[in-house]
């Protein structure tokens, strides 16, 4: 199995799906169809029922083999990638037995270090595919379509394992938080799902933040600076204003578990106008409430030092915490657990610090917990995945559907 994993995963990750948020469109990107295209033929292949909607959701099915009555199962993928980084012209190199030293990605000056990234100690020994430090990976999500495809060729390969009706879907966008915008749920008819979009082994996620953005826009007075006193207020040193309210220790990079943060994404503007761009995040829902407020908040104080409204905050939800959907069903959080302890592997179950279709399925009637996939360090060049991890990620999926189906 691990060479077929490395043969799609490098067939796939070359394959440019970057996502564009500043389209209108579903896919955002013509370009996301590529890959939608060649699953449908692989799937198709496979003698699988398989269809792909105008807005690049594609649906397939693998029939049940059994007589009992065992819940539909999900699995879920998303074929986009970051539009945070160059995503064309990828050259994945594979690492046989990494022997965990330093690796100098092609010919950049760029070096994938365990002194830098200390998970990458848990993998020595494995088979690695990294960059070659002129683009990402792709490996999110694109090692989890390899696990789907993998995983269900395995089952048609062993009919003795048996399972219900298993769903699985390739989605675009998820990368600018568009996933599931246009999911059909009631046309999946799953039971409930699993996103195959987590990271290291192990990781078996059901809680994530609950998410916001928002945008402060910021007028100024511009005037000619030889006679700006009393005069001009300059856009730019009020917007620095607003963000030094903010609290210094409430942010990305210095928080983790359930700690939520504040996240300026971008700031550009001019003395007559500033725009400054946030992410908000808390998995708890009375602290993300204060902490949209809290903006709100500060841009009235600002504000009220002027005689005109020149601060104004455009707040807008996009997901929320999905744990309170899933708690209700433990058993889809008790069977992964015992599976992924039946392969030598210690569960990591912790709230996702980031953006997941299953958050917004889960609130559309689809509870969705999130598995891991192998792959780390997201979005940059020094992203990789491990091949071996990737291994029992599929055996995770097989061992799933046939836990659910032993227990029907």
């Amino acid at each position: 199995m691990k060479q077929s994993l490395i043969n799609r995963l490098e067939r796939y990750v070359k394959i440019d799906t970057q996502a564009d948020p500043t389209s209108d469109v579903t896919p955002s990107t013509e370009k996301q169809w590529d890959l939608i295209h060649l699953l449908k033929e692989e799937i198709s292949a496979l003698n699988l029922e398989v269809s792909v909607d105008d807005k690049g959701y594609l649906m397939a099915t693998l029939p049940s083999n059994t007589n009992k009555k065992v819940p539909t199962i999900g699995l879920l993928a998303h074929i986009d990638t970051s539009p945070d980084y160059n995503a064309s012209n990828v050259n994945p190199v594979v690492i046989e037995q990494y022997d965990g030293q330093d690796i100098k990605l092609g010919q950049t000056d760029k070096v994938l270090s365990p002194t830098t990234f200390p998970q990458l100690k848990d993998v020595i020994g494995h088979t690695l595919m990294t960059t070659d430090g002129t683009s990402l990976l792709g490996a999110d999500d694109k090692a989890g379509v390899v696990e789907i495809m993998e995983a269900i060729i395995y089952l048609i390969e062993h009919p003795e394992i048996k399972h219900g009706d298993i769903r699985f879907s390739f989605t675009p966008d998820e990368e600018i938080g568009r996933g599931p915008h246009h999911f059909d749920v009631e046309r999946f008819n799953a039971d409930f799902a699993y996103t195959l979009d987590g990271s290291l082994e192990g990781e078996l996620q059901f809680e994530s933040f609950n998410a916001a953005s928002a945008t402060v826009t910021v007028k100024g007075v511009n005037v000619h600076p030889g006679s700006a006193k009393d005069v001009m207020v300059n856009a730019n040193t009020l917007a620095m204003a607003f963000n030094d309210q903010l609290p210094k220790d409430e942010v990305p990079e210095h928080t983790e578990g359930y700690e939520g943060f504040y996240h300026l994404t971008n700031m550009n503007g001019t003395v007559e106008e500033t725009t400054l761009h946030y992410i908000i995040r808390d998995h708890d829902q009375s602290q993300f409430e204060r902490r949209k407020n809290h903006l709100l908040d500060i841009a009235t104080l600002l504000n009220s030092q002027y005689d005109s409204e020149l601060i104004r905050v455009e707040l807008k939800d996009q997901y929320f915490n999905m744990g309170e959907k899933i708690k209700p069903h433990p058993e889809l959080i008790d069977i992964p657990e015992k599976v992924i302890q039946s392969l030598g592997i210690k569960p990591i179950i912790e709230p996702i610090r980031g953006g997941t279709d299953g958050s917004q399925l889960s609130y559309m009637g689809l509870p969705t917990p999130n598995l891991f996939t192998g792959g780390a360090n997201f979005h940059g060049p020094f992203e990789y995945a491990s091949i071996d991890v990737m291994e029992k990620a599929v055996q995770m999926i097989v061992g799933i559907v046939s836990e659910f189906e032993k227990q029907a």
